[in-house]
């Protein structure tokens, strides 16, 4: 299975906006863009998929920027990545030439069972799993290194 690089930036996101500490001020998305190592209009069209999903907090203005949830951070990262993803196959069967085997075939559900264990090996983990040490501290670093 492989993600979009789509879900891989969002991820990386909120991972970076999880490290953010109770005095710290809240990262613009074009600072996020830059710890990350994306183009802003990249993060910045994730950070507006992660703000529908209500993981991402965004004000604007004299102390504004990104903040993490309640949801965000106790969210699984099995359900974040299902909805970043959407409900795709992990082939397709049909289309311009659609799969002669598609009304007989094995091999497309036991893709969508793969796809389904994949999902499932990450719901137990949480934001905060994911930034726990040694990968917290890394993000610090970057971001002290981006604002200095």
């Amino acid at each position: 299975m492989r993600l979009t690089k789509f879900t891989d930036l969002a991820l990386r996101s909120v991972m970076r906006l999880a490290v953010l500490g109770e005095g710290d001020d809240p990262p613009a998305t074009r600072e996020v863009a830059e710890v990350v190592g994306v183009p802003y209009t990249h993060a910045a069209k994730a950070i507006t998929r992660l703000r529908h999903l209500g993981v991402v907090e965004a004000r604007r203005g004299r102390g504004g920027g990104l903040t993490l949830t309640d949801l965000g951070r106790r969210a699984s990262v099995g359900w974040l990545v299902r909805e970043l993803e959407g409900d795709g196959e992990v082939v397709s069967c049909e289309g311009e030439t659609p799969c002669p085997l598609r009304g007989a075939c094995r091999l497309r559900g036991a893709l969508r069972d793969a796809q389904e264990a994949f999902y499932a090996a990450l719901d137990p983990l949480t934001v905060a799993d994911l930034v726990a040490s040694p990968t917290g501290p890394v993000l610090i670093g970057l971001s002290d290194r981006t604002s200095a």
